[in-house]
């Protein structure tokens, strides 16, 4: 966004007003819109000092919390508005209705300004873009094939059963993971209630052996004096480290492209992105192509939405391959992202030239894929939760009981 000045008469008072727009014309529309008089003159100025505050604080909180509108409020705006367009009514008018019965404050504000941005003659999508943390890249990549295909009903009618899907797997995904978490979490608190009431307990008597102590015992002295001295301190260096990570992931590209590199390493959760990240990406493809989008520009603009940079850096390079000639199949092998299967599903659709048919079934496989996991998610995580059981209980065990064996050694060779 920029700053521009205007200077304008209004009833022999020279007046000047600065306003915040994309560029000069759209500035020049919003001022005639919330201004009278006659202009006379209009130059691109910094942004006054408040401003700059405001959108670093801003800009700072929207970078940490990362808050996006609610998802089934997104759903029903996006259903209502499909069935508008579709109605004959124009999208300018259906996105004033819909802010009206909209609760979401986010999603209100972002259709507000998207019929204020239509009135000074800019499309849904330059709103949109925006607002791409909020709404989502598949949101903003299906809006903009309904304003080049001219059928918005169409499009926004397949977004809302997209965002549906994901809705769904969101609600399976907690589902899957409520009784893990509630699990892990029972565990930790009952290893820290050992740590800081059970074991200061035998503290005095581990100190009288006067020898030396087995390594676990050590361990859990250790954590017993960490907890009991420095617990507060641990509890806050963890929240800000966690703080500090999330905040960099979203402000830092290098740090962002490493972190990224070491999840698609992490057992489970690589499968989670990786499936979940392919089948987004050929859900777009296979939409954009289908409604007659070329190729390499249906390539940039799934590739666009893809939140995993490297992921995304590898999907680009099939982008530039079919841009220097080389046959989709070839680009998408030369990535390595795709199971040779896949790989012939595509070359079988591209040589037939019912790419688009053949891409659906290839978004149907990666579904599948992702679903099951979802489905089986409880199962994949109960060995990591029965290794992290045994590691505790074998730990407390060892530290408490091995001292006391030595102790009993002794006392018998006393004998």
């Amino acid at each position: 966004m920029k700053y521009y000045q205007f200077s304008f008469r209004q009833k022999n008072a020279k007046l000047t007003v600065v306003l915040k727009a994309h560029s000069k014309e759209d500035a020049i529309k919003k001022f005639k819109q919330s201004h009278k008089g006659t202009l006379v003159r209009v130059k691109e100025v910094a942004a006054p000092a408040d401003e700059m505050i405001k959108e670093l604080i801003q800009k700072f909180l929207n970078n940490f919390t990362g808050k996006k509108v609610s998802l089934k409020q997104l759903i029903v705006a996006v259903r209502q508005m499909s069935v508008m367009t579709n109605a004959g009514i124009s999208v300018h008018d259906s996105l004033k209705e819909i802010v009206k019965a909209t609760e979401d404050k986010k999603l209100k504000e972002i259709l507000q300004q998207a019929v204020d941005n239509i009135n000074a003659g800019l499309n849904l999508s330059d709103t949109f873009k925006q607002y791409k943390n909020e709404l989502g890249g598949i949101t903003l990549a299906m809006v903009e094939l309904g304003e080049r295909t001219g059928n918005m009903a169409d499009s926004l009618g397949s977004l809302a059963d997209i965002l549906e899907e994901v809705q769904e797997n969101i609600a399976k995904f907690k589902k899957a993971m409520r009784y893990p978490l509630i699990t892990m979490t029972a565990m930790a608190a009952a290893f820290t209630i050992l740590i800081t009431v059970v074991v200061p307990k035998f503290k005095a008597i581990f100190e009288s052996f006067h020898a030396e102590l087995p390594l676990p015992t050590k361990i859990l002295l250790g954590l017993e004096y960490a907890l009991s001295h420095y617990g507060l301190l641990i509890l806050m260096g963890l929240i800000g480290s966690i703080a500090a990570v999330v905040y960099f992931y979203r402000t830092n590209p290098k740090f962002k492209y490493q972190v990224d590199k070491l999840l698609l390493k992490i057992y489970l959760i690589k499968d989670i992105i990786y499936f979940a990240t392919l089948q987004r990406f050929s859900l777009v493809f296979t939409e954009l192509i289908h409604s007659g989008i070329p190729v390499a520009e249906a390539l940039d603009t799934a590739t666009d939405m893809i939140d995993n940079a490297v992921l995304r850096e590898r999907l680009e390079g099939v982008k530039v391959s079919v841009s220097r000639g080389v046959t989709l199949t070839d680009a998408f092998k030369d990535t390595d992202l795709f199971e040779s299967m896949i790989i012939q599903m595509i070359s079988a659709g591209e040589t037939s030239g019912q790419l688009d048919a053949m891409m659906y079934k290839v978004t149907d496989y990666y579904r599948m894929r992702f679903n099951n996991i979802l489905d089986n998610m409880s199962a994949y995580i109960e060995p990591i939760m029965l290794a992290f059981l045994a590691a505790m209980v074998l730990l407390l065990a060892l530290g408490i009981f091995m001292p006391m064996w030595d102790l009993a050694r002794a006392v018998k060779g006393a004998h």
